[in-house]
């Protein structure tokens, strides 16, 4: 696992989803510290949007995104938990063409380093819709710090070997 420095450092378009019944954008840090990260590593991003816990609006606010030419990736941050009003997972598989299983398997596998068994109650996913990647953190300022520094900073660099999702993005709606 490294960064190739002969290769060349492509940047992406994100969008970022916060999905919350309460922050506003004054207090919420979660996006905040996500929309620092990308723009620190390079990538672009394009929209961001907070939107109240509720499966119709995620899923169509997700849609209009998935249609957008402009955006290359979703990283959404809350609603990942287990209490009634937690329905990013739901949302997520009302527009996911694949399921990307690793990403919440090594998410609560990193998160038991911090949290320990409590990592369980997280719902962390990924998805692949439309050639669009969407990643569903939690809302924690330190669930997204850890999504973003351990997993995803590295995955959306081109140059990260043996292997990342950038290099697959051609490749997205082969059929």
């Amino acid at each position: 696992m490294a960064i190739d420095e002969a290769r060349e450092f492509v940047p992406i378009n994100i969008a970022l989803l916060t999905v919350s019944d309460t922050r506003t954008e004054v207090d919420d840090t979660s996006g905040d510290i996500l929309a620092d990260r990308i723009a620190a590593k390079g990538h672009m991003l394009v929209r961001r949007v907070i939107i109240k816990d509720d499966t119709n609006l995620i899923a169509d606010q997700l849609r209009e995104w998935i249609t957008d030419a402009q955006i290359d990736a979703v990283i959404s941050t809350g609603g990942t938990g287990l209490t009634g009003r937690d329905v990013t997972p739901e949302a997520l598989d009302e527009v996911k063409d694949k399921d990307i299983p690793g990403f919440g398997e090594l998410f609560r596998w990193i998160s038991f380093d911090m949290i320990g068994t409590s990592t369980v109650q997280s719902r962390a996913c990924a998805v692949l819709a439309g050639g669009t990647y969407i990643f569903a953190l939690p809302g924690s300022n330190g669930a997204v710090k850890d999504g973003w520094d351990k997993i995803l900073s590295h995955q959306l660099d081109s140059r990260h070997r043996p292997c990342n999702f950038i290099e697959l993005m051609p490749r997205l709606n082969e059929r």
